[in-house]
């Protein structure tokens, strides 16, 4: 893979994926990384806002719209299939990692987070999980860690994806 290496933050609906993928951003961007996100989403979703330019460029048929401000830039952009992980990369920009909050599918190794009541069940691919996160976890192959061990997780990726 080219660009920069990317890891897969998986687990159910409600486990806390978000709220530690916040803490994980923030604990890189402190270290001096430049973080990119991906959201896996399983349906379809509007981001714009109806009635808007942009909006009316697409209900009007534009395959993509590009809004350009100063200091930010957002494209939506149609696409006949969904895009793997790899192929969203290069749309990032300038970054040192990407972290994808999804994905269980995916090629790219996996972090599962897990709910309070633990994980009765793995939903993140075994060949390709490197760590479990969630309070009071614990597992016989892999190394858990609690919600607030960010830092120690981001050891834990910067190592696996040799970022040092």
């Amino acid at each position: 893979m080219s660009g920069p290496p990317g890891i897969c933050i998986v687990g159910t609906s409600n486990a806390g994926k978000t709220t530690f993928l916040e803490k994980l951003i923030a604990e890189f961007e402190r270290r001096g990384y430049r973080v990119g996100t991906i959201k896996h989403h399983h349906g379809d979703f509007e981001i714009d806002k109806p009635g808007k330019d942009t909006w009316r460029h697409a209900r009007a048929g534009a395959r993509a719209v590009c809004i350009s401000a100063p200091r930010k830039i957002a494209v939506i952009r149609q696409v006949d299939e969904e895009l793997s992980p790899e192929q969203i990369v290069p749309l990032l920009g300038p970054v040192d990692i990407v972290l994808a909050e999804g994905y269980k599918k995916a090629d790219w190794p996996q972090i599962e987070v897990c709910p309070l009541k633990g994980c009765t069940a793995l939903v993140g691919r075994k060949d390709r999980l490197i760590a479990l996160v969630g309070d009071g976890v614990s597992h016989s192959q892999l190394p858990c860690f609690g919600t607030d061990e960010t830092g120690a997780v981001a050891d834990l990726i910067i190592n696996f994806l040799g970022l040092e």
